[in-house]
């Protein structure tokens, strides 16, 4: 049995969105160190303000301004902080309803263990140092168990000098993937540079790169058969906008290549011929670099162009 492969992934990518009045107000207020919220329909001050009411679905407009001291209404530990969150320290997730507000904001707060949080326990906002308009500028919760609880909602006009008007948020999942036996085995192949598939019992195709069972009949396949290294163009699309940090200059080709023995075209990029002489039926052959565990691209064979009949059915 071949080794199982795991491998760290990371997906990431910026979120980019504009503000409407009510998020740019609320964004700006936290970067002037103050809080604001809506009045809903039903007199209910919420925070963080919506655009919306959340009952009647009617826009809503009228800000106010909310104590930056509040309750915890409930709460989470959280023993081993994660990448990216507001402590690097052991810290509990409360949801804390600010002195004016009828609903509660979710963040974190510092606190020295679990004993010393409690639901009903009074909390400030701790303010980062520098403030950018962000959800973030509230650095965290603290203890104040002595602070005042009468402040009222005063009506705010949501006007700002500079108003933050956009936000770009990073959004990141770090897993770990593993593609299972059948894959484990088709990439350990390509490291050799040989390309392997599998055969299905029943119908007898052969699928690359495999699955670990036919899509077609559904049963389980393990008997390996290698194929190529050569193959078919069948389906191809150009490219003409150039991906950030893939060093290859538009336009440029991809195809789907049927390799000879396989019944299942996998897809790959067409190099070493003008992208407007690429066509059906061309046949070509990988191209490797030092070192590389899968092929750099595909190149033309000087063979002449396969009949369609022979990849009409894996187009």
């Amino acid at each position: 049995m071949s080794e199982v492969l795991t491998a760290p992934l990371v997906v990431e990518f910026p979120f980019t969105r504009s503000l409407g009045p009510v998020q740019s107000a609320f964004l700006t207020g936290l970067r002037e160190r103050l809080v604001l919220g809506v009045r809903a329909t039903d007199g209910r001050v919420v925070v963080p303000p919506v655009e919306y009411d959340p009952v009647t679905a009617d826009e809503i407009r009228d800000l106010v301004e909310v104590g930056t001291g509040g309750t915890v209404t409930t709460w989470a530990w959280n023993p081993s902080p994660r990448r990216g969150q507001p402590l690097t320290t052991p810290f509990a997730w409360v949801l804390v309803r600010l002195d004016g507000a009828d609903t509660a904001l979710l963040h974190a707060l510092d606190a020295p263990g679990p004993d010393a949080v409690r639901t009903g326990m009074r909390v400030r906002i701790r303010w980062a140092v520098e403030r950018t308009g962000a959800i973030t500028d509230i650095a965290c919760f603290e203890p104040a168990e002595n602070d005042p609880t009468d402040h009222q909602p005063a009506p705010h006009g949501g006007e700002f000098a500079e108003p933050v008007t956009g936000i770009t948020t990073p959004a990141r999942l770090d897993y770990t993937y593993s593609p299972g036996r059948a894959q484990s085995r088709y990439l350990q192949a390509l490291a050799e540079h040989r390309t392997v598939g599998e055969r299905c019992p029943s119908c007898r195709k052969v699928y690359v790169p495999p699955r670990g069972a036919c899509p077609t009949c559904g049963v389980a396949t393990d008997t390996q058969v290698e194929v190529g290294p050569r193959g078919t163009v069948t389906t191809f699309c150009i490219v003409n906008i150039k991906a950030r940090n893939l060093d290859i200059e538009v336009p440029y080709v991809y195809a789907h290549i049927a390799l000879d023995g396989a019944d299942l075209a996998l897809h790959a990029r067409i190099g070493q011929i003008p992208y407007d002489q690429v066509r059906m039926g061309l046949r070509v052959e990988p191209v490797w670099t030092e070192g590389a565990r899968h092929p750099d691209h595909y190149r033309p064979t000087g063979e002449p162009d396969a009949d369609y009949d022979s990849y009409k059915e894996l187009i």
